[in-house]
């Protein structure tokens, strides 16, 4: 540990950065290895039973509904941001705040996921060959939609489109989040003059920020997919918020995708075709999918991506999980890049170069 310390000392550039990074590293390590918390200690799971106490008839439902998309994610978040600000107070291993670090790690981990969604649309793509019916009961984990009397060709449609459509919602809006908190908290800690990381003080600061602006964004994903319903009037600001939140993720996801596939062309073909679901978000990172497969991506009666191509076949599909096991690699990287770069300008010897 003791040789690891000079790179995290305040004359590194990205000193300050780096805990942020090292917090990234954490998240994405565990997801690869654990996929996700067990079910009793997620933190996602136990914020959904407090959100299903709201899940009822109320006089005011559009009130209450306010209320809760408001006043829900920001408790969240504030939870979150305190739990590893007190760890930044706990002693230091031999100079190097490792409680906050770790504890950032794991609330992260805990808000974004990837190794899951790709291990379950794997396991439906390979389902819709050997066993459809079993397909369509796994489908279930991904899509809302009735699969009753979908065919092979559309269960793996749907699944397709719920990957791309989720690693926004699950990857890539948390991890935003998390990027664009832990910046805003090396902007202050700069502004403020506490640069040197090594100070639990200090170093909490990105870390508390960072995880408070993923676990903020995952609620507010969460709200809107518990009540985010016609059916549901208590649900209506849940899913305008979700809405707006998701407007850059939504787009950023499309990027990645095209990224990932190695074809802006995929990106600029999918925007012609991104405004037929009626979400205003969810069509950009399908679209794109559609494009870069050349696949037809349909969900019956109400759109189709790319009319003229042929429904995904099972090799179509398994290409699907690759590109967005891919496309969460390239925004993870895009992430960190941004945390350096933020780094390295609010540095003593960066661009700003804050006294």
């Amino acid at each position: 540990m003791a040789t690891a310390l000079p790179l995290l000392g305040s004359a590194t550039p990205l000193g300050p950065a780096l805990l942020s990074l090292a917090a990234l590293a954490i998240a994405v390590a565990l997801d690869l290895a654990l996929a996700e918390p067990p079910t009793r200690l997620h933190p996602v799971a136990l914020f959904g039973s407090v959100v299903g106490r709201f899940d009822r008839t109320w006089s005011r439902p559009r009130l209450v509904g306010l209320a809760v998309a408001v006043g829900l994610p920001l408790a969240a978040a504030a939870v979150a941001g305190v739990t590893v600000a007190a760890a930044g107070g706990l002693p230091a291993a031999g100079g190097f705040p490792v409680s906050p670090v770790l504890v950032a790690g794991a609330l992260l981990f805990a808000s974004v996921s990837l190794r899951m969604l790709l291990e379950t649309t794997a396991e439906v793509v390979e389902l819709t060959e050997t066993a459809p019916d079993a397909a369509r009961e796994s489908l279930r984990a991904l899509a809302g939609r009735d699969a009753t009397d979908l065919s092979p060709a559309d269960i793996r449609s749907a699944a397709v489109e719920s990957a791309a459509e989720n690693l926004a919602d699950g990857f890539v809006a948390p991890l935003g989040g998390f990027a664009l908190g832990a910046a805003v908290g090396l902007a202050a800690g700069a502004m403020a003059g506490s640069a040197a990381p090594v100070a639990p003080s200090g170093s909490a600061l990105p870390l508390a920020a960072g995880t408070a602006g993923a676990v903020w964004v995952k609620a507010v994903n969460t709200l809107d997919s518990m009540l985010g319903y016609r059916s549901k009037p208590v649900g209506w600001a849940s899913a305008r918020l979700d809405d707006a939140i998701m407007f850059l993720p939504a787009r950023a996801t499309a990027g990645c995708l095209a990224l990932a596939a190695g074809s802006l062309d995929a990106l600029r073909r999918g925007t012609s075709w991104a405004e037929e679901p009626s979400s205003p978000n969810s069509g950009w990172p399908m679209a794109t999918a559609a494009a870069a497969l050349d696949a037809r991506l349909e969900k019956p009666g109400h759109y189709v991506l790319n009319p003229d191509a042929s429904p995904p076949s099972v090799a179509d599909a398994e290409r699907a999980v690759r590109l967005v096991g891919v496309a969460g690699a390239v925004a993870v990287a895009l992430a960190a890049g941004w945390l350096a770069a933020v780094g390295w300008i609010l540095s003593p010897s960066g661009v700003v170069g804050w006294p």
